[in-house]
């Protein structure tokens, strides 16, 4: 007499699974949020081009450069959630992460009001008006927001990793480089050679300088350990099967 098979018990779903790897229209919402996202990045670059007396030297700025990062990781983001795809590289997503959350506390709480005397979007005079307003909100308080809410909500938990650290790291050290690079080949003017105060080499010199850098670079492995521990103690928003950004 044989035996009767053995029922088999599927997992039970979770609601967070279901709504990151659940049917079309969640995942194309993923998609859409991203892509506004990666719009709105496009849409402060341009506005900062445009209104900046001093275009070129805008692309010199950390934060121009950041937010072209932001644009092309929700940019690609958005495509692989449209698409159902894997969630793209923990790498990416933490390194933008990294950065938003840099600009988002630099602007606020070092930088507000001008206290260094430069305007961080390099838009200026009467002709700038509303729009100088707009490119200084996007990059540095609604990007910033959106990025933290996309990763809180939309992001699988859990894939940060302490050895990304030193690619990050390696990151932001070749823009330190191309900061000192580019001062030291412009010609003495008018105007500043250096993106920011803090690493002007005409006023501190390369070992201040280079001192400034380190401390800064203690305070960006600081926040990203935290963000990194902060990322395994929240609540699961999906696997790693579900569309990433």
């Amino acid at each position: 007499m044989t035996a009767a098979p053995k029922s088999v018990t599927l997992p039970r779903p979770r609601a967070e699974d279901a709504f990151l790897r659940g049917g079309r229209s969640p995942r194309r919402t993923a998609a859409v949020l991203r892509a506004l996202v990666c719009a709105a990045a496009i849409s402060g670059l341009t506005i900062g081009w445009a209104t900046s007396e001093a275009p070129v030297e805008l692309v010199s700025r950390f934060t121009f450069q950041a937010n072209l990062l932001i644009a092309g990781a929700f940019g690609w983001s958005a495509h692989r959630s449209w698409t159902g795809r894997g969630p793209a590289s923990p790498r990416l997503t933490g390194g933008t992460l990294l950065v938003s959350v840099t600009i988002g506390l630099a602007s606020h709480l070092i930088l507000t009001d001008n206290s260094f005397g430069y305007s961080a979007s390099g838009a200026s005079g009467p002709q700038a008006g509303g729009a100088s307003a707009v490119s200084e909100l996007l990059p540095h308080t609604v990007l910033p927001v959106a990025v933290v809410l996309d990763w809180l909500l939309l992001t699988p938990a859990r894939t940060l990793r302490l050895r990304f650290l030193p690619l990050w790291l390696l990151c932001a050290s070749a823009y330190l480089a191309f900061v000192l690079v580019r001062g030291s080949l412009l010609d003495p003017g008018p105007g500043p050679r250096y993106p920011y105060p803090f690493l002007d080499v005409d006023t501190y010199g390369y070992q201040e300088v280079l001192a400034h850098a380190f401390a800064l670079a203690l305070l960006l492995v600081v926040l990203a350990t935290l963000l990194i521990a902060l990322d395994h103690i929240r609540p699961r928003t999906g696997r790693r099967t579900g569309p990433g950004r």
